[in-house]
């Protein structure tokens, strides 16, 4: 899908139809009519537009005459078919700067692109191409300072969980969660070596402002990166932790099950003694069904007292 938005006089974004000096074109999985059409309005090489649509294709930064190839892994937060599990993963979105227009290719929609879309970045110029290029790469690291600490926060819920548990599926929420920070983690450190070479190269044409809007960027990407490494570790160490406290709850529970049969087994082998077809003793006392009730309470008794003492329930 291909969709064209521009910068009015009034300062407000519009969507239009046609390609234009200072617009800025949206591929969100595009068909290859689109593709052919961008590539040839706009002159740019073909392998800008697909290797941003490869899953797997790499952060980096070229530059082809005077047009400019940067992609980057974005967060994207997405569900299961039940939508009640969410789930984060990373995924590559490219963005071309050229002479006439700037361009974003990502194989989905993502909350990136929405925030440009509903007004949401103050200062936010189609025509500023430069300066639209270093927004994105501020709301995306933005991103994913919001998904990490949500991501802090599913596991304090599911750690909250887990010391009653005697199941794996919190174990397989954190491992989860943990798979979404290797992500994180991976992704932030490709970014910030694009942004590393961004600074330092002769790329774009950059004002002291955008100098410093840049700097600011590679901070809170970086911060990023600390706290994808620290919630990883801290993760690593829930999982060893609470693969032990499930085990060892499932033992308590064992073993106040046994004590339980335990105690009842008594009865019923008194009163399985005293039901035998042989001569016992009290056989004819008229008391001795209540002798035997009295036997089988003192024995269930005693041995739960022992037992309580033993702290087994």
């Amino acid at each position: 899908m291909m969709n064209i938005y521009y910068t009015s006089e009034h300062g407000n974004l519009i969507e239009i139809n046609e390609i234009k000096n200072g617009c800025w074109i949206k591929l969100v999985s595009p068909t290859e009519e689109e593709i052919q059409n961008v590539v040839q309005r706009l002159e740019i090489p073909l392998d800008f537009i697909k290797d941003a649509l490869d899953e797997e294709e790499r952060s980096r930064i070229e530059k082809h005459r005077n047009q400019l190839l940067m992609i980057i892994d974005i967060p994207l937060k997405s569900f299961n078919h039940s939508k009640q599990k969410p789930f984060y993963e990373t995924i590559p979105m490219g963005i071309i700067v050229t002479e006439k227009c700037f361009v974003t290719v990502c194989l989905k929609e993502n909350s990136v692109f929405d925030d440009f879309i509903q007004n949401k970045v103050k200062e936010f110029y189609t025509y500023k191409k430069t300066r639209f290029c270093l927004q994105m790469l501020y709301k995306i690291s933005t991103y994913y300072l919001l998904y990490l600490k949500q991501i802090n926060k599913k596991t304090d819920s599911v750690e909250a969980e887990l010391h009653q548990s005697m199941k794996n599926q919190e174990l397989y929420t954190l491992l989860d969660l943990q798979k979404s920070l290797v992500y994180f983690t991976t992704s932030l450190k490709s970014n910030n070596l694009v942004m590393q070479k961004l600074l330092n190269g002769n790329f774009l044409k950059m004002y002291e402002d955008d100098q410093e809007l840049l700097e600011d960027v590679i901070i809170e990407n970086k911060q990023a990166i600390e706290m994808a490494e620290t919630y990883t570790s801290i993760l690593s160490g829930m999982m060893d932790a609470f693969a032990s406290v499930i085990s060892n709850n499932l033992n308590i529970v064992m073993k106040f099950l046994t004590s339980i049969t335990i105690i009842l087994s008594l009865p019923t082998m008194v009163a399985s003694f005293f039901g035998m077809n042989v001569s016992i003793p009290f056989q004819h006392y008229p008391h001795a069904f209540t002798i035997a009730i009295m036997i089988s309470a003192f024995l269930s008794c005693f041995t739960a007292i022992i037992f309580w003492k033993k702290r087994f329930f």
